[in-house]
């Protein structure tokens, strides 16, 4: 849902005060903003599919489960990020007693475009990795039936890829599952029956 287009340079103390006032929500990359664009149809649908069966699976463990607005703060004002999908099971921690920007999130789940995957992929990903509490990344395609799942491993991020309605996506930290065609329920696609394969990441 960002786009890399629209840049200007704030410290995180600016950004933050900017930010609780504006009426379009920008992410933060160590100084530099990054402006955020609406999101498809397709988008929503795959977002909120995505959190409606995380909730009703988590609610009884005393998970939260936020979408999108949620604010996830990296490294004490270094970056500030807004993922489609965030969930800690832990007691949510803030970076202060606004309690709008989250850091500790174990699952983070970001939806794919053409425009934002490179950043999803790179750069987010990257800054993503320094949270201590992070121990699996979601990245979902919304133009066709395709799951990336990285697993925090020790110091390795291990990659299982799902491409086919009845393959079972394990979110393996907080003891959840969901079905692709939960995910990409509703959602218009091309679909094909690729088996799952994993592969190591570093």
């Amino acid at each position: 849902m960002s786009s890399i287009a629209a840049r200007t340079y704030l410290t995180p103390e600016e950004y933050i005060a900017a930010e609780r006032k504006a009426m379009l929500k920008s992410e933060y990359l160590s100084g530099e903003i990054v402006a955020m664009s609406g999101a498809s149809d397709a988008h929503n649908l795959i977002t909120m599919n995505t959190a409606n069966q995380l909730y009703n699976q988590l609610t009884e463990q005393g998970c939260r489960v936020y979408v999108s607005d949620m604010r996830v703060g990296i490294g004490a004002g270094v970056s500030y990020f807004y993922p489609d999908v965030a969930v800690p099971c832990d007691k949510p921690r803030f970076e202060d007693d606004a309690f709008d920007t989250l850091t500790n999130p174990q699952v983070i789940v970001e939806v794919l475009s053409t425009s934002t995957e490179s950043y999803d992929r790179g750069e987010k990903f990257a800054r993503y990795r320094q949270l201590e509490s992070l121990q699996e990344y979601i990245l979902i395609s919304q133009d066709q039936v395709q799951v990336e799942h990285y697993l925090r491993q020790g110091k390795q991020w291990i990659l299982s890829e799902f491409s086919a309605l009845d393959n079972v996506l394990p979110f393996v930290s907080i003891e959840a599952k969901l079905s692709l065609g939960q995910i990409y329920r509703f959602v218009e696609l091309e679909t094909d029956t690729a088996v799952q394969t994993t592969v190591g990441a570093g």
